[in-house]
């Protein structure tokens, strides 16, 4: 008994301290790497991984059977490999950090912007407006794109078009994308209650699971909201139907209530207020029925 209690006693003075400066490392690692293989499950490093796993496997026989000349090769290669890995998914690297960068994690923690919030980002006007001239142009079936704005700034694609700078109403909007007109070809940028630019060029997305029948204005609509944070609607030229493109996704043929319901999500209003305005709402849909 002696003995069992000397080896533990033993074990334990050999043990490492632990603070909880480890602990919290601990969890920042284990944050980081999931994250890590989410962002690489999403992506096409996915499939480069498993080719790595396949060649680790291969490596570890190499070194069980003292493979000499394969382990020299695979030495010499893993420098050259680590800078064409990071070659080959630069556009990946780049958009997860845009991502990281998109987050505003100090700014959710220290709300330095709050009177903007209160209020939103624009008007419920805006929504209104811009809603009007979606559906409007949707009818007569005239192609638009619109772009609006949200957390992250625009200003590297308005200098790509022309200025405006004018109130956001539906009649300026179908006036830009009437047909033959100098500023119907591209994009339209809006922030908060003002159109800032028209004729605007945005990227295509290259995102393959995208319907082969969508033209040019719906990728454009899907790459930029890929590349920003931004929410753009695209009423098709072809069917008079709108869309909108938001975090990378299309969510298509919507009715102008559903296009609302879309613009709220960038609107950004307090939930308090938005439980008022549906309150108000139902109030006035029972006096009519009443």
């Amino acid at each position: 008994m002696h003995q069992i209690q000397q080896i533990l006693d033993t074990y334990f003075r050999r043990m490492p301290s632990i603070r909880w400066t480890d602990l919290a490392e601990i969890v920042i690692i284990s944050f980081l790497v999931y994250h890590i293989l989410v962002w690489v499950k999403n992506t096409k490093a996915w499939s480069l991984l498993k080719g790595v796993v396949v060649i680790a496997v291969f490596l570890v026989i190499a070194v069980i059977f003292n493979m000499t000349t394969i382990l020299w090769i695979a030495q010499n290669v893993m420098g050259i490999a680590a800078t064409v890995i990071i070659v080959i998914l630069q556009p990946e690297l780049r958009k997860a950090l845009e991502e990281l960068g998109r987050k505003n994690i100090i700014a959710s923690i220290f709300p330095f912007d709050s009177g903007k919030m209160e209020v939103g980002f624009f008007s419920d006007r805006t929504i209104n407006e811009i809603t009007k001239a979606c559906v409007e142009m949707g009818k007569v079936k005239t192609g638009a794109l619109i772009v609006i704005e949200h957390h992250q700034s625009l200003a590297e694609y308005e200098r790509t078009g022309i200025d405006i700078d004018g109130i956001v109403s539906s009649q300026l909007l179908i006036n830009i994308f009437e047909h033959n007109t100098p500023l119907h070809d591209g994009a339209v940028i809006i922030r908060g209650n003002r159109v800032t630019s028209a004729t605007c060029y945005l990227p295509l997305s290259d995102n393959m699971a995208l319907s082969k029948e969508l033209g040019t204005r719906h990728r454009a609509g899907v790459g930029i909201s890929e590349a920003t944070d931004s929410m753009t609607i695209i009423v098709s030229e072809e069917t008079g139907k709108i869309s909108v493109a938001y975090e990378g996704k299309l969510d298509r043929s919507l009715s102008g209530d559903e296009l609302k319901e879309k613009l709220h999500i960038v609107q950004n209003k307090p939930v308090e207020e938005k439980k008022r305005k549906i309150g108000k709402g139902r109030e006035k849909n029972a006096k009519e029925t009443d």
